[in-house]
């Protein structure tokens, strides 16, 4: 095989391996607790708020508004952080990231899945980024979210940053159809439509999350956060967000 073959077989294996961690990272099987969340979904069914006919429309608005500028954003800036060796960026954007969930319940949420995540990914990714960040959360310098913690372990497995925030953002659409699905806002067969039609979405907000700045991290939707306070006072839960 001729030096060019070996290095073209190289960065096959590289793309190949990249997208096995992407996958495993954001699979319903792998126990971080993030498919445990209804992100919202579970206030708005309890406040009669959302239909099946008007959920397609609450995912893309939850994507554009809230996950996009905020988690999506901070995935961005923490994978470019960790692959740069740069941890007082990391534990900063961390910081903010954390600071934009107004929710005690949604601050709970990012902090559990995020050093659930962090722990399962040093033993199973590994790296220096991995150890370096879990310093970081365990001096209490970074609060250890969710969104920061995918990112650091993508860097880590040498994941590109563009698929990293793809695959974090197809994640959280499949945990909300799930959650519908559980709420009985869906079926099995819709639920695999709405994924599909909302990939036009994710693409724009990949697209702006690559190109945010960290001064801009923060989503707004007001209807979202008053639905969540609702929620964690709720008698009755499915989910813990």
């Amino acid at each position: 095989m001729s030096a060019a073959s070996e290095g073209s077989a190289g960065a096959s294996g590289d793309r190949l391996d990249a997208l096995l961690v992407c996958l495993q990272l954001t699979d319903s099987a792998f126990p971080s607790g993030f498919y445990t969340l209804s992100h919202g979904l579970e206030g708005y069914a309890q406040a009669k708020a959302v239909t099946p006919d008007t959920l397609p429309e609450l995912l893309a608005d939850l994507l554009r508004h809230g996950v996009g500028p905020s988690d999506a954003t901070a995935l961005v800036l923490a994978h470019r952080a960790a692959a740069a060796g740069d941890w007082e960026l990391l534990a900063e954007t961390d910081q903010r990231l954390h600071a934009t969930k107004l929710n005690r319940e949604l601050r709970l949420a990012a902090t559990r899945t995020g050093r659930q995540l962090l722990d399962i990914a040093r033993e199973s990714v590994g790296g220096e980024p991995l150890e370096r960040y879990a310093a970081l959360v365990a001096d209490k310098r970074a609060p250890g979210c969710q969104a920061v913690a995918a990112g650091v372990a993508y860097a880590s497995a040498a994941v590109p940053v563009e698929q990293a925030v793809t695959g974090d953002l197809f994640a959280f659409c499949s945990s909300f159809v799930g959650a519908a699905l559980r709420l009985r806002l869906t079926d099995h067969r819709r639920a695999q439509v709405v994924l599909r039609a909302v990939a036009p979405v994710v693409r724009e907000v990949v697209s702006a999350a690559l190109v945010r700045e960290s001064a801009d991290m923060g989503g707004c939707v007001p209807v979202a956060d008053a639905m969540s306070g609702r929620h964690e006072r709720a008698d009755a839960r499915l989910f813990a967000s």
